[in-house]
């Protein structure tokens, strides 16, 4: 594809980037010279500094390799007890998806990293994600969402388990740790661009403090679209649309990108959920004053075969009337879609009394009762909160 296209695609990596002569250094001992460089390295999995984290046995995942060496070392050790450290998406996913895999066999443990409380913290409010927490309870997984891990405990250099906060010791035969990914910035540092708090600092246009490099993806810091603040945001969509927006800014065109609100969509277990823009702590943090409302809904007509409940929330600012973010619970994917409606309602600034008179395509088999469309119905309890 890149052939057919005229494109280069060289098996070497960049080792050192001369920004004076326009150079580009690779491991293969030879260079390239360069008018224009759209940067875009990634991000790495933090490793937290505490004991036992290099221990054989211990993992993060990132890519594909990543995953054959835990599935080889899980097949190789016989591994039944598993410790997870950390509840984001990666974890808990994983986490189901071997509980489902052997039910009976393997012992499951979550055990939070930094904040208490629910786990998806940054995706979902306390009351949305207790929701998540005690489904995973059901299944047989152990929650330990009141306490951190604070050690890796381990015995000829292999572990054997994890110490939390409160002295409580867990047996493990494998631990896995996702507590979040850092930017790769070496190569920004090679070439003095300018940094911000969450990666490499770019206009709207997607360019740096130097103007023949673009940058795009999770090593760039991105601006929040409802507190118009930097923020981190390692997720496909902007990657993908800055990507794009770089390669178009190289052929002419002045598109801005719009900003990030953080879209996400993950499923566990049986229950599919989504987000978008702030939830009512964050906007509350913010300084915003909230008006926030949980409506539940219905995958189909009640009258249907195969309904399947799924639960809103919506997040408004009481002073503007703007919709800031909302939060979804599914008990199928249908609904799933949604969140992108709400995410382009956020983007267009709409509010309360707008949302009330949002019409919405229907059919028996695949959406609510026109009554119960939980957009408007949630919008139409949020005008009555604001009396």
């Amino acid at each position: 594809m890149f052939k057919k296209a005229g494109i280069a695609d060289i098996n070497a990596e960049v080792t050192h980037v001369d920004t004076e002569k326009k150079i580009v250094e690779l491991s293969n001992g030879t260079s390239i010279d360069y008018d224009k460089i759209i940067l875009g390295t990634g991000a790495s999995q933090v490793i937290p500094e505490f004991e036992g984290v290099d221990l054989e046995g211990v993992f993060t995942l990132r890519d594909v390799p990543d995953a054959e060496r835990i599935k080889s070392f899980m097949e190789e050790k016989k591994a039944k007890n598993l410790v997870f450290i950390g509840t984001g998406f990666i974890n808990l996913e994983l986490a189901a998806l071997l509980s489902v895999t052997k039910p009976d066999y393997y012992n499951i443990t979550i055990i939070k990293y930094m904040t208490l409380g629910p786990p998806l913290a940054l995706m979902l409010d306390a009351d949305m994600a207790i929701k998540i927490q005690e489904g995973m309870v059901e299944k047989g997984l152990n929650m330990k969402m009141e306490s951190r891990a604070t050690k890796i405990l381990g015995r000829d250099g292999i572990v054997t388990g994890v110490e939390l906060e409160t002295g409580e010791k867990i047996d493990a035969d494998m631990v896995m740790v996702s507590v979040g990914a850092r930017p790769n910035l070496e190569l920004a540092k090679d070439m003095n661009l300018e940094l911000g708090k969450f990666g490499v600092k770019v206009n709207k246009y997607l360019e740096t403090s130097n103007p023949d490099i673009l940058a795009g993806g999770d090593c760039v810091e991105k601006i929040h679209f409802v507190t118009k603040k930097p923020t981190s945001s390692l997720l496909r969509g902007p990657s993908v649309i800055q990507g794009r927006l770089a390669a178009k800014r190289l052929a002419g065109y002045e598109i801005e990108f719009p900003g990030v609100l953080n879209n996400s969509a993950v499923r566990i277990f049986d229950k599919y959920i989504a987000a978008t823009g702030l939830t009512d702590k964050q906007a509350q943090k913010e300084g915003f004053e909230t008006v926030s409302v949980v409506v539940n809904s219905r995958s189909k007509h009640g009258m249907i075969p195969g309904v399947k409940p799924w639960t809103l929330k919506l997040v408004f600012d009481r002073e503007t009337q703007r919709l800031l973010g909302g939060q979804i619970i599914s008990d199928c994917c249908a609904p799933m879609k949604e969140i992108d409606t709400i995410n382009a309602l956020i983007m267009g600034e709409k509010t309360i009394s707008e949302l009330t008179t949002l019409m919405c395509a229907g059919n028996p088999d695949c959406s609510s009762e026109p009554s119960l469309e939980p957009i408007t119905v949630a919008a139409e309890q949020a005008l009555q909160k604001l009396k």
